[in-house]
């Protein structure tokens, strides 16, 4: 598997990373990877939506030797002179720092613009100043908006439909434009529906996996929003770590300054995850089988369904995702179930 021939040549030859939203889901994933690979990695994170338990795990799952390869700022992306020190030698950039949900989108979508447009911008400058060789880049599959046909082609998008949407969308323009006037090589990445250890089950906008497993491990009833039918490309983490440290390092011409799905390429009703999630669970948890979920009103500015055509991923990148949800879930419940016990009444997972 070409991801297998990829890392093996990085822990022979180490390089230097920074990774946005390093205390994050995604970020604290790349970063245990990579400092497992041997990799020297700098980390940017304002806290607001990263914690350091993140990052303490992480020194937890490397050890101390990996770990001290590790340099951590607490700074913000919207302050470009507080990070340029940050891109300092630098080769690869993995951008993950974002407010990344739509609803939360919907209600303030003008904090929203200032990270994940504003920010965006002032990491794709400090990146191009300091001479990366790559700025790999989280996009979303909500670029697609309405587009109605299935499965999503990267090449055929439609109206967005939220504020999140438009600042994914526009992320990919300043990363062409970026590419056509400056020569700053990009890969911009549509993320669908990351799910896995570390993704934070709490507040009004957690993501939907991690909420309901919190809610079952609480006994409590999760709400489907909408008639269950609504359905997603659930990707499990370890495949979007792949597809990050693929996009950096890729020698392909015709891959660079490009967008690529990234999912399992499997579509899956919120009812058939509700009954994922739920018998997954029972062999820790068994009365968690007498709980059926609720169902609500649609939300605002969700996308009805998603599947996406990874063609264009496995062609250009050699991306070979290697988790379904199912099997993922098995991984990501494990983790989950382990906080819950070690904390003794919930899951500890708070900041």
């Amino acid at each position: 598997m070409k991801i297998n021939r990829v890392e093996s040549e990085l822990a022979s030859s180490p390089k230097k990373w920074l990774i946005t939203g390093v205390a994050g889901f995604i970020g604290s994933n790349l970063l245990e990877r990579l400092l497992k690979l041997g990799q020297h990695v700098t980390g940017i994170d304002n806290l607001s939506t990263g914690y350091m338990h993140n990052l303490q795990d992480v020194r937890q799952q490397v050890g101390e030797e990996n770990w001290s390869r590790f340099v951590f700022h607490q700074e913000d992306i919207r302050d470009l002179d507080r990070c340029r020190k940050a891109f300092e030698g630098v080769d690869y950039v993995l951008h993950e720092a974002a407010l990344g949900s739509v609803p939360n989108s919907i209600a303030d979508p003008i904090r929203t613009d200032q990270s994940n447009v504003s920010g965006f911008l002032n990491m794709l400058v400090a990146a191009r100043d300091s001479g990366v060789k790559r700025f790999v880049y989280a996009s979303s599959s909500a670029v697609y908006g309405d587009s109605p046909g299935l499965p999503k082609v990267e090449k055929e998008i439609g109206n967005p439909l939220s504020p999140y949407a438009v600042s994914k969308y526009v992320n990919e323009l300043y990363a062409h434009v970026f590419a056509s006037n400056y020569g700053t090589q990009s890969i911009g990445l549509r993320y669908f529906n990351v799910f896995g250890k570390r993704q934070d089950p709490n507040g009004a906008y957690a993501a939907v996996i991690p909420k309901w497993i919190q809610l079952l491990l609480d006994l409590k009833t999760p709400v489907i929003y909408g008639d269950g039918a609504t359905s997603r490309d659930f990707c499990y983490i370890e495949d979007v770590v792949q597809a990050n440290i693929l996009a950096a390092v890729v020698k392909k011409k015709e891959a660079v300054n490009q967008v690529f799905n990234v999912a399992a390429g499997e579509r899956t009703t919120l009812t058939e995850l509700f009954s994922l999630i739920r018998s997954s669970l029972a062999p820790h948890v068994p009365e968690v089988l007498a709980i059926d979920p609720e169902f609500g009103e649609f939300r605002p500015g969700d996308v009805r369904h998603s599947l996406a055509d990874i063609c264009k991923s496995q062609e250009l990148l050699g991306y070979a995702p290697r988790y379904v949800p199912r099997t993922g879930m098995v991984e990501c419940i494990t983790w989950y179930i382990s906080k819950h016990r070690s904390s003794g009444d919930g899951l500890a997972l708070t900041g």
